[in-house]
């Protein structure tokens, strides 16, 4: 059984893998990093009692799955695990076409499989496990993660190509955006800062949380101290975003995402993604 300080460090390494595997099941880069957190505190809370743990990556990745069923149940979606039909010899491990579809399909585009099917393209031709791996990972049998890999790779073939629906951004929420955002690149933390309600939450994903206006407000001071980013206003998987560069990046890459969230005219959350690039993989951003 490996120690308490082995599998903290295989929790952060597995971190961006996880995180690959939890977006593409919610459709949701964002709400994937929820789902990683929740992983990553349920292992660690079952961690004294699981006994021996002959392979650590395959216990978090069950975790992993396990989470990302019940945020589906949550949601009110179709997502309990069905009996899947048995497949030929032929559907087996990953070929580098399989591969190619998942890896260009969007992440809300894995929703539109059923769960099965939708773990088992995820697990073998996103993250490279084997037929054998996947079937222990997801509980089922090798037979049935073949039935859906056939079916999964078939309906993503079929879907890949099929237009997003132009994201909505309401008009008041965007000139508030702009607001806080002409403040930012200001430097006028002090206008922000006053803007913060008493009990506003900051998550600098991956780093740190905290609570309370206080505390929050020594954010600001984070960014005022360095200068590599200018701040932009657009949407993050149709979610109002602020969108951070570094000037010095002469392709204008995006390098990570802030969200915010507001009541009464007052910043109530802050969601900073900073020191969570894995994030940014998949997660469909448009500048306005």
């Amino acid at each position: 059984m490996p120690s308490q300080v082995e599998m903290n460090h295989l929790m952060v390494e597995l971190r961006p893998r996880l995180h690959r595997y939890c977006a593409r099941m919610i459709g949701s880069a964002i709400d994937g990093e929820d789902l990683v957190q929740e992983t990553l505190a349920r292992a660690a809370a079952a961690l004294p009692g699981a006994g021996l743990i002959e392979r650590p990556e395959s216990w978090l990745f069950r975790i992993a799955h396990n989470v990302a069923i019940d945020a589906l149940r949550a949601r009110r979606r179709q997502a309990a695990l069905a009996s899947e039909a048995e497949a030929g010899d032929a559907v087996g491990e990953s070929s580098p076409a399989d591969a190619r579809v998942a890896a260009a399909a969007s992440l809300a585009t894995f929703l539109l499989l059923p769960p099965t099917p939708r773990s088992s393209v995820l697990l073998v031709d996103v993250l490279g496990h084997s037929a054998v791996e996947t079937a222990e990972i997801l509980g089922i049998n090798v037979a049935a993660v073949k039935a859906g890999l056939h079916r999964g790779r078939g309906r993503l073939r079929e879907i890949v190509e099929m237009p997003a629906e132009p994201p909505r951004f309401d008009k008041a929420e965007k000139l508030r955006l702009r607001a806080y955002a002409d403040s930012f690149n200001a430097r006028d933390f002090d206008r922000l800062r006053g803007l913060l309600a008493e009990d506003v939450k900051l998550d600098l994903v991956n780093r740190l949380s905290l609570a309370g206006r206080k505390d929050v407000s020594v954010y600001f001071g984070r960014y005022d101290a360095v200068f590599d980013w200018h701040v932009a206003v657009g949407l993050a998987e149709g979610r109002p975003a602020l969108l951070f560069r570094d000037p010095a990046d002469s392709e204008g890459r995006i390098g990570h995402i802030v969200l915010l969230s507001w009541a009464e005219g007052q910043i109530t959350g802050i969601r900073d993604f900073k020191f969570a690039g894995y994030v940014m993989e998949g997660l469909v951003i448009g500048e306005l």
